[in-house]
Order: C-alpha cells, then structure tokens, then sequence
C-alpha cells in the first residue's frame, strides 16, 4: 500500500513540533470539525488527529509539570541553605 503525500496544510504529527504548534494544529482542528464543511471521512481524520494531539499535550504539560516540581524543589532546598547560613553568623 503506497502511503499518501501530505498536503501543506495537513497538521504534521504530533512528535514532529513543539507544544504551541501541537496546540494551535488542535485548535484549528477542532474549528474545522465545527464548521461542519468536513466530509464525514474527513472528520474522522481529523478526529483521530486531534485525539493523538491532544494525548501528545497532555503528555508534554505532565513533563512540563515535574520538571517546575523539580526546579520549585531545588529553589526551596536553596532558599533553605540561604536562610540555614544567616542563622550562623
């Protein structure tokens, strides 16, 4: 089976670009689906697009959350060595 070219203004999947873009293809995604025009196999594309966009987001905001856990704890453990050496002096 020969695999179909991708058009330009097809979204690229959704490990090929960053978040902002992940979530602006999802966005416009989701515009097409309720403007109606899309055929029902269209929809079904961009449904399943849209379904591994937003698994793809979510995945990305989870790391995104652990490494602010991760720095947060850093800077508090720093804060608490600053303050630790105030109170020796």
């Amino acid at each position: 089976m020969a695999k179909r070219k991708k058009t330009e203004d097809e979204p690229s999947g959704p490990q090929e670009c960053g978040f902002d873009e992940q979530l602006s293809q999802l966005e416009a995604l989701v515009a097409e689906l309720e403007s109606g025009d899309l055929s029902l196999e269209e929809a079904m594309e961009r449904f399943s697009t849209g379904v591994k966009l937003l698994g793809s987001c979510r995945e990305a905001l989870s790391g995104y959350e652990e490494r602010v856990e991760e720095l947060s704890a850093q800077a508090e453990a720093g804060l608490s060595e600053l303050g630790g050496e105030e109170e020796e002096e």
